[in-house]
């Protein structure tokens, strides 16, 4: 697991303990959609939490999604930054392109989609556009920053043309 993956693991620890939840609390908050073991997992950083399920915990703590990433100053990810952003206005997914290729940053932002999708009711199955608020939590989870995120989005060939839509 990546040291990112382990810096998330210890802010969910950190959280959890905050609210004075043990693994067993939150899996019965959840009803059973998170698996204490699976909790265990991810707080150890044994296993990558996506996007998605990442953003249930902080409803489920109630917090703010921000705050179960990590603090350290080695992974400098301001959230809150909101005049450098390469994101201006989004960006908008080839998704025929992203559910071709097979790459992990790609799944993660697969399921992702995947879940905007499912809350939008927008199944045209082309493109979608992320906002830029979004694109900054998925740069986190990645331990990336925006502008490392857009750049690699651009190297899988993510961004939708005129054409593509």
């Amino acid at each position: 697991m990546s040291e990112n993956g382990r810096q998330v693991g210890e802010r969910l620890r950190s959280i959890r303990r905050q609210k004075g939840l043990s693994l067993h609390d939150v899996e019965a908050r959840s009803g059973h959609e998170f698996k204490a073991s699976v909790l265990g997992a991810y707080e150890r950083g044994e296993r990558a939490i996506s996007v998605p399920r990442l953003m249930r915990l902080a409803e489920i703590y109630s917090v703010p999604a921000d705050q179960l990433l990590p603090r350290d100053a080695e992974v400098d990810i301001d959230l809150t930054e909101r005049d450098s952003t390469p994101f201006e206005e989004g960006f908008t997914i080839d998704l025929q392109r992203l559910n071709a290729i097979e790459d992990a940053d790609a799944a993660v932002l697969s399921r992702y989609a995947a879940t905007i999708q499912l809350q939008r009711q927008d199944f045209n199955g082309r493109i979608l556009t992320v906002r830029r608020d979004d694109l900054r939590v998925v740069a986190a989870v990645l331990g990336r920053s925006p502008e490392e995120l857009q750049l690699r989005l651009e190297q899988l060939g993510l961004r939708a043309t005129s054409a593509s839509a």
